[in-house]
């Protein structure tokens, strides 16, 4: 069975600047889409798509934030991880990715756009080996980190988990 060391040392991933575990983009589209042939949402040019792997383990978790476009989760080794989506409808609800499809748990889960969302590995899991797909590509400019009073303020039935996947 593989280690997180060398999980890490062979798909070269590192720490995420922002968000909390580890990642590496394996995929930018070469071919890029204009600004103005984007909605207004967008300030800038964006890539076609863009790929990562992600890694949770114990210790880290992906914190609470949103993005200006739709991305898709891939699970790919490991344990389950649990992801929270909280809508800007008031809607809130908990994933499990994973691949026991007995269980509850799904191998691809779709965060649509504006969706505060934040994952963490399921209690007793040594790591979860997950991808994402964005599409236009992803860029820091439409990423969002979630205030964790103003996330319990508006979602008070999840604040045991929003204070678990916030830092602030």
């Amino acid at each position: 069975m593989l280690t997180v060391d060398e999980i890490k040392s062979i798909l070269h991933l590192e720490p995420h600047p922002r968000e909390g575990g580890f990642f590496t983009e394996t995929y930018r589209s070469t071919e890029t889409i204009d600004e103005h042939a984007l909605p207004s949402r967008y300030r800038g040019t964006r890539s076609f798509s863009t790929a990562i792997y992600y890694l949770l383990t114990p210790e880290t978790f992906s914190e609470i934030h949103r993005l200006a476009t739709d991305e898709i989760f891939h699970f790919y080794l490991g344990d389950p991880a649990e992801m929270l989506q909280l809508g800007p409808d008031g809607s809130a609800r908990v994933l499990r990715i994973g691949m026991d499809l007995l269980r509850g748990e799904t191998p691809q889960v779709v965060v649509r756009r504006g969706v505060w969302q934040g994952t963490r590995l399921s209690p007793g899991g040594r790591f979860a080996l997950l991808g994402t797909t964005v599409a236009p590509g992803f860029d820091f400019a439409d990423y969002e980190t979630g205030r964790r009073e103003e996330l319990i303020k508006s979602f008070p039935r999840h604040r045991e988990l929003i204070m678990a996947l916030t830092r602030r």
